[in-house]
């Protein structure tokens, strides 16, 4: 059967092409998809007990209107929980330093860390981790110790035989007590240096500020014993948050561990999440592509039934059955679809590094051989199925008398069946099309509108905070002044400003409560963002002013005064005027004094909300340097002499305002270049298919195109009469395409506050690109077939 099936495919050479190969893209880019989605819906699972592990939440409601969700809670809450609830098997935390870069001293060497966190010593006890070297209990009987990732290991001393080496943090050498494998592509933990939360607590300053119950600095995990109701628990931590902080507007939740990569209503979180939504979505596209893969080979084959027909005849009348014939065609379908899976293996091999890359995970087809052996199997079993149930119960079904009588091979229903198979392959690449189109668009609008500030030639540097901290009061202010003024001597440099930690373009520091103003309804404290500044900021980034003045330098009244955004003064309520208002923020009683247009302070997915700019000395150390045009590495390079100048020792780090603002839209970034790739996947296997039928059309019409042509048809006739029925499909797959595309796409926009009308035209562009490529591909098979010499098509006649 097997062989019967290879010369089967053998003998028709072109057809096995186009079905192998457009398969095995198909098939490739399907288990790609795939991966990503098992990784997404997988995050977390592998952990012994995850079912009995929750993270607390809290819901803080701060007026009528809004309720702030943040992952983190008090570090003394875990202590109290354990001792206070019984259902409680053991609770752990983890402080991730998520807005700040950690710089590990290797042989006076300097390395900038972000994925590192603080972790107590009950950690390893509650999330399992995998030891190469060494192990946790030395970890959590030495304050200053660290535990690596592999990958880590290898990076900083070249061998994963790294425990006992010493790395200095700050002023202090911690020594590397355990390497552990690197962290799973699907662990929210996604942390390569863990540090125990003694060493972070040896300053008394970071020890008092984590007993007190008002601090929500660290995640809490909760590992509840089996089969315990979970609401009475978040009853019970309740009460203990209540009892220690009389607060009623206080809420608790607990996430439970396997549910925390699709948590998407949090403030913001130090964890890597993803969308529930898109990854659905995704399931959908790598559903779709393996169809389309499969519409090519159920549409040859069906089409070329009329040329197998006489085989089946031959065969049914020396004996063979149906059932047996049956089997035949499965046995060719499934020698065609593994073929197609060697060729997808090196297809995958070729492009998993691009893949990783892209996507920011680290698959290996090694590593996950487990899950991704499952899904290439998976998917090899459904192209079988999908290719040759159909055929084969057409090509098994002939009638021997019939087809020798001269009936006809196919009714008209296969005809139409083949059709409407073309109308779905280009449905969804026209959707697909039509997607992408709409995508660019949107990105290309956020970078095109004006954010409402400049983020061109400025650069943001920041003091360390373990350096800021030794510092205090008025000697932090005149550090700063200092560090300013020798920036500003400084050819190549056009401006500098101080401001607070918060970035321009993703200010997460909201705040409720501590304003006041003439006419403020006692129960009205809504969400405000707060700016730290000096007089100098707006001459950096450009803020419009609508009404009243900037900051003035050296005005001490100015320090107790405030400028609104447009949204603050009319959300708020102000009575116009509003210069001259009086204002109270954060203890200052002072007067508003200005008021800037509205400008995007956080991503165009969110609208944009009050914010209040302070002139405040205290807290800044945060740089905002203004480079001049052409200046870029001769400013950098005497950046870095001031720096050695005031922290000797310490590693410079600096970012430029438009490369963040880039990073806000990096998951949109990424999801318009996949839905580019798969676009083109799925225009290519079309194409292969209709190439394909088009080759067959023009070989079945051959005697016909001769007798037109000796009549006088000429070749443009010939072309436009092969492709006038395929383009008519295309037609017909983008009035279906093109309503489904503008629904679904219409609520992927409404992710964002900011966003673009559909427009017309972008349905006729996506239309004519498809009827464009439709009409390339069949053209090709129609030319040669009006060129060929009629008489070789009319000498059997």
């Amino acid at each position: 059967m097997i062989k019967s099936a290879w010369r089967s495919l053998r003998s028709h050479k072109a057809t096995s092409i186009i079905n192998i190969g457009g398969l095995s893209v198909g098939m490739a880019a399907a288990v790609l998809i795939f991966i990503w989605v098992q990784n997404e819906f997988s995050f977390d699972k592998n952990q012994d007990d995850a079912a009995n592990i929750y993270r607390v939440k809290n819901y803080l409601a701060v007026d009528k209107t809004s309720t702030w969700i943040w992952e983190n809670s008090p570090y003394v809450l875990g202590e109290a929980m354990k001792k206070e609830i019984p259902e409680v098997e053991n609770v752990t935390r983890i402080s991730p330093n998520k807005y700040r870069s950690m710089y590990l001293n290797i042989n006076g060497e300097f390395f900038s860390e972000k994925t590192t966190a603080y972790v107590d010593n009950e950690w390893f006890n509650v999330f399992k981790y995998d030891f190469v070297r060494g192990n946790a209990a030395a970890f959590t009987h030495n304050p200053f110790s660290l535990i690596l990732s592999e990958t880590k290991a290898k990076k900083y001393f070249n061998t994963l035989d790294a425990v006992g080496k010493t790395i200095k943090i700050d002023s202090t050498n911690y020594q590397v007590q355990a390497v552990m494998k690197d962290v799973p592509a699907n662990s929210s933990f996604q942390f390569d240096i863990l540090i125990p939360v003694a060493a972070k607590q040896i300053n008394k300053s970071n020890k008092d500020n984590d007993l007190q119950w008002g601090n929500f600095n660290y995640l809490t995990f909760v590992k509840v014993r089996p089969n315990v109701r979970m609401k009475p628990v978040s009853e019970k931590i309740k009460q203990i948050l209540f009892k220690n902080r009389k607060e009623a507007n206080l809420n608790i939740g607990l996430t439970p561990l396997a549910a925390l990569h699709f948590e998407n209503d949090l403030q913001n979180s130090a964890l890597q999440h993803g969308d529930k939504k898109v990854a659905y979505i995704f399931v959908a596209l790598g559903v779709l592509l393996l169809l389309i893969a499969c519409i090519n080979y159920v549409n040859l084959t069906t089409a070329r039934a009329s040329l197998r027909a006489k085989e089946v005849s031959v065969k049914k009348i020396v004996g063979a059955g149906r059932g047996q014939l049956f089997m035949q065609f499965i046995a060719e379908s499934a020698l065609v679809s593994v073929l197609a899976l060697i060729l997808t293996l090196l297809i995958i091999w070729a492009s998993l590094p691009a893949f990783n890359q892209f996507t920011g995970r680290n698959f290996s087809l090694i590593a996950g051989s487990g899950y991704v052996g499952l899904i290439l199997v998976g998917t090899l079993l459904a192209a079988i199925a999908l290719n040759s149930i159909y055929p084969a119960l057409l090509l098994s079904s002939f009638k021997p008398m019939s087809i020798f009588r001269g009936s006809s091979v196919l009714k008209m229903k296969d005809s139409s069946l083949r059709k409407g198979l073309v109308v779905v392959q280009f449905t969804f690449s026209i959707f697909l099309i039509i997607g992408v189109i709409i995508i660019y668009r949107q990105l290309n609008f956020i970078n095109s509108q004006n954010p409402g500030y400049k983020r061109e030639q400025v650069l943001t540097v920041s003091v360390p905070m373990s350096v800021f901290y030794k510092y205090k009061g008025d000697a932090r202010t005149s550090l700063c002044i200092s560090i300013k003024q020798s920036l500003l001597s400084q050819a190549g440099i056009n401006g500098v400003s101080m401001m607070g930690t918060h970035s321009i373009q993703d200010n997460q520091n909201l705040s409720s409560g501590g304003t006041d103003w003439d006419g403020r309804a006692k129960d009205f404290d809504p969400s405000i963002a707060f700016f730290n500044v000096d007089p100098d900021y707006t001459k950096i980034v450009k803020l419009n002013m609508l009404d009243g003045r900037w900051f003035n330098s050296g005005d001490k009244a100015d320090e107790k005064n405030a400028v609104l955004n447009e949204t603050a003064a009319k959300e708020l309520h102000l009575h116009k005027p509003y210069v001259g208002q009086r204002f109270v923020s954060r203890g200052d009683t002072g007067q508003v004094i200005g008021v800037v247009k509205d400008f995007n302070y956080r991503s165009m997915h969110e609208k944009i909300n009050p914010a209040i700019f302070k002139n405040s000395q205290d807290w800044v150390n945060t740089f905002l340097i203004g480079i001049a045009p052409g200046k870029q590495d001769d400013a950098i390079k005497k950046i870095s002499a001031v720096w050695g100048q005031y922290f000797s020792g310490e590693p410079l780090e600096y970012s430029f305002l438009d490369q963040e603002f880039d990073k806000l839209y990096k998951d949109d970034a990424k999801s318009s270049g996949l839905m580019s790739v798969f676009a083109v996947v799925a225009i290519m296997i079309s194409s292969l298919g209709l190439f394909g039928l088009a080759a067959f059309t023009a070989e079945q019409r051959g005697k016909e195109i001769g007798i037109r042509k000796v009549l006088g048809a000429t070749v443009s006739g010939l072309v436009t009469l092969l492709s006038r029925d395929f383009i008519m499909l295309v037609l017909v797959a983008l009035l279906i395409a093109a309503p489904l595309s503008g629904w679904l796409m219409g609520k992927w926009l409404e992710d964002f506050a900011y966003r673009i009308n559909i427009s017309w035209w972008v349905y006729a562009a996506a239309g004519i690109i498809a009827v464009v490529i439709a009409f390339i591909t069949i053209s090709f098979q129609a030319v040669k077939a009006a060129m060929a010499n009629p008489v070789r098509r009319l000498r059997s006649e």
